[in-house]
């Protein structure tokens, strides 16, 4: 227990200053200077140059508004003739950041509130009034039942329902896509973004664009980077998806708009980078309700008083707009904490180095003496000084 008393208070009382010892070893000269380099190489290349080290960072905020344009017309049962524009294909008309653009559609007219069979499954199927409980329904039903057992067609019963009938047959999905030319329609994307800290503020829509510009131009990567409207088919194309396909079932597909900005130069070099991406699982056949779809309903009034309605099972593209990125712009404070990080790695090397020398080379002992040197407290020092000098004048006049 003294032992161990003694060997804090002697840990507590000590203390210790660097010393320089200069080793000539070619070996460990040569790590030495490989890892100062390497440390150096980070510093400068990956963090001040790469990382842009010497300057502050801001995220964008912003906001974005679509508006899609086209026209297709269709010949085909039971839309017979029909021209389809925006009012009818773009469900809703406005949202936040996303568009939904109908590309097929089940439709069933002259829906009125009444009594009719149901569609034939294993649930509703029937041989006689007995096997109709009159009252129940569940969620996947398209009405009540009323008990009785009626003719859907020659060769089968349902359970008779009350219900909007005709009720809808969405068993067969119509193919190719009954709205196929929406690869055709276009979308403004008018986006405005802002940098807070830095008092930026800047739109997708170049300022040096004229409005006759924008009436004839289409976005491509190549040739128009920089134009704001984009053609549905070429979004779809540059997600590696087909159009055509897509339109059958539906799908989600993502645009994204990266605003990555160095304030450093000028506010011309800050432009938008757009990316597509397919967002829902592609594999029609092994997910379970794939695509996407929704139903909705237009409501009429005969003139005898009774409400009709016309249903609309409706697939489309749903597309989700991303807005993300930063801006950078030199400020002192982050360059000056950066380098003096890396001045700080530097001692990294010497770290590496000693570990070498005292524990791994096979002078190690003798470089150990040479590194560390131990002094005694100074007093004691001056009083040994003093007897040995005594003892030596004594010894001299003896």
């Amino acid at each position: 227990m003294a032992g161990c008393c003694t060997s804090v208070c002697d840990f507590i009382v000590e203390y210790d200053t660097p010393r320089i010892v200069l080793i000539k070893n070619r070996k460990v000269g040569v790590v030495n200077r490989v890892v100062q380099l390497a440390i150096l190489a980070y510093v400068i290349g990956w963090v001040l140059v790469w990382e842009k080290g010497y300057q502050e960072f801001d995220s964008t905020i912003g906001s974005v508004t679509t508006k899609v344009k086209g026209i297709a017309i269709t010949n085909s049962t039971p839309l017979e003739e029909h021209i389809w524009d925006a009012a009818d294909y773009v469900i809703p008309s406005q949202e936040e950041n996303s568009f939904f653009v109908m590309t097929n559609v089940i439709l069933t007219k002259n829906q009125v509130q009444g009594r009719c069979p149901e569609l034939p499954n294993e649930r509703t199927r029937c041989k006689s009034d007995i096997d109709c409980a009159s009252g129940y329904y569940n969620i996947h039903s398209n009405g009540v039942l009323t008990g009785k057992c009626v003719k859907y067609n020659e060769e089968v019963k349902t359970c008779e329902i009350f219900a909007w009938c005709p009720v809808e047959n969405d068993t067969v999905i119509p193919k190719p896509a009954i709205l196929g030319a929406a690869e055709n329609f276009t979308v403004l994307i008018k986006n405005n973004i802002a940098f807070p800290k830095f008092n930026f503020s800047k739109r997708n829509i170049l300022t040096n664009v004229s409005a006759s510009y924008l009436k004839s131009c289409q976005f491509n990567r190549k040739n128009d980077p920089f134009c704001p409207i984009f053609r549905l088919g070429d979004m779809v194309q540059e997600a590696g998806q087909d159009f055509q396909k897509l339109a059958v079932q539906g799908g989600v597909m993502g645009i994204l708009i990266e605003w990555n900005c160095n304030l450093d130069q000028p506010p011309s070099k800050c432009v938008p980078k757009y990316v597509f991406r397919r967002l829902d699982n592609k594999n029609f056949g092994e997910t379970i309700s794939p695509g996407f779809n929704f139903r909705f309903a237009k409501y009429f009034r005969n003139t005898n008083g009774t409400e009709t309605r016309t249903l609309f099972k409706t697939y489309g593209i749903r597309f989700e707009i991303e807005l993300f990125g930063h801006a950078g712009k030199f400020n002192i404070i982050p360059t000056m904490i950066n380098i003096g990080s890396g001045l700080a790695l530097l001692g990294m090397a010497t770290i590496l180095c000693d570990i070498i020398v005292l524990y791994f080379l096979k002078k190690s002992n003798y470089y150990k003496e040479k590194k560390y040197k131990y002094v005694e407290d100074y007093e004691l020092g001056i009083e040994s000084e003093t007897s040995y000098g005594a003892t030596q004048n004594s010894g001299t006049t003896n």
